[in-house]
């Protein structure tokens, strides 16, 4: 429920109406990515073919680092792999990611790279799938276990690289089974680690082949670096643009004495922006809800926020939103006119759609009591 009151607070930097809260993605720190957490990269074991398939490991996003204009960026390749083709799906896919941002799709009906993001129709063929090469080889290898396992089992695995705000290098490449973590490669020691027991034996097998292994970190430390840094070469080219956000606010009624107010900014570029919800001119930043800003497919950003309010104070609350394709400060509220002009818009359509079906069954019944009463007087 509501509380008595939201305690919302000025931001002295930026006036009574000013925004404190930005909305940023994760930022990398530490020796250790979050691909390493405990929590395992694929998840819990699936029980069905499409869920296993719908893996996304945790990977860092790329952050602004404190105090420097220096962004993070990572780039990853995400694999999966079926015994055979089932249901209409691919054997083999790949689809690569650009910080955040989907930009191509490979898989082994098509045999076709499909870019996701205008860009990418500049990219070479090779330098999509050049990380093939790999891991694919292993992977047929070690999908032996298949066959003393029944049913339909799925291998899934991510590859990439990270060139951080320091200026170090990071990469990754894990392997998953049936959406479960099952070995992951250490290059900082040219080692191998298993994460069930079943991987026991391919981890062995693998730590016998140290040219192999050392071709892997050469390909994480240089090659996907530089597959990186072209990448993001032909972002910048095409994204010098800068877009401002369109924004709007809705609302949920949840009972008589609490309401939702929600706010949604669409197509701005670049990521950062700052939003929240502010009362009366004040910074709402603890009671509001908000949502990671997420990649739309044209390469813009959306983002989502949300205060539960008391309906009687909705006049006191907007939406603020700064960004940096706004000469100023973006500030909407929720009106109730706009909403009762959008009900009269329904009930016209709705008269428009329904009278042509109420005016023939009208002629209709009109019709059948003529008849009834002409038989009845014959």
């Amino acid at each position: 429920m509501l509380s008595a009151g939201l305690r919302c607070f000025a931001d002295p930097r930026l006036g009574t109406s000013g925004v404190s809260f930005v909305i940023k993605s994760h930022l990398y720190s530490g020796e250790n990515s979050e691909i390493g957490s405990s929590e395992g990269l694929f998840g819990q074991p699936e029980r069905n073919l499409q869920s296993s398939i719908a893996f996304r490991p945790s990977l860092p996003s790329p952050g602004m680092a404190k105090g420097s204009g220096s962004p993070s960026h990572s780039l990853s390749y995400f694999y999966l792999q079926l015994p055979e083709p089932n249901q209409g799906l691919p054997q083999f896919s790949i689809r690569s990611y650009l910080d955040d941002q989907p930009i191509a799709h490979f898989d082994s009906l098509t045999r076709k790279m499909e870019p996701l993001v205008p860009w990418m129709k500049e990219v070479e063929k090779e330098a999509f799938l050049a990380p093939e090469r790999v891991f694919r080889a292993d992977l047929e290898k070690v999908s032996k276990l298949d066959r003393h396992a029944g049913g339909l089992h799925t291998w899934q695995a991510v590859l990439g690289c990270e060139l951080r705000e320091d200026g170090r290098k990071g990469g990754f490449l894990h392997y998953g089974y049936n959406a479960t973590d099952f070995i992951s490669f250490d290059k900082e020691t040219l080692s191998w680690v298993a994460t069930q027991p079943q991987a026991q034996k391919v981890e062995e097998k693998w730590e016998e082949d140290p040219e192999w292994t050392e071709k892997i970190k050469v390909y994480l430390e240089e090659t996907c670096i530089e597959g990186l840094q072209r990448f993001l070469s032909h972002k910048k080219e095409a994204l010098q643009r800068i877009e401002p956000p369109v924004g709007k606010v809705t609302h949920k009624v949840v009972d008589d004495s609490l309401e939702v107010l929600i706010c949604q900014a669409f197509g701005f570029y670049p990521k950062e922006i700052q939003a929240t919800w502010t009362r009366d001119g004040e910074v709402c930043q603890y009671e509001t809800l908000h949502r990671n800003v997420v990649p739309n497919s044209d390469g813009t950003y959306y983002v989502q926020l949300s205060i539960e309010i008391d309906p009687k104070e909705r006049d006191h609350f907007q939406c603020y939103l700064e960004h940096e394709g706004l000469q100023e400060p973006l500030v909407l509220a929720w009106k109730e006119e706009t909403a009762t002009k959008w009900w009269i818009y329904m009930a016209i359509v709705a008269v428009i759609i329904l009278a042509p079906g109420i005016l023939f069954l009208s002629c209709w019944r009109w019709k059948c009591r003529k008849k009834r009463h002409q038989e009845e007087t014959s």
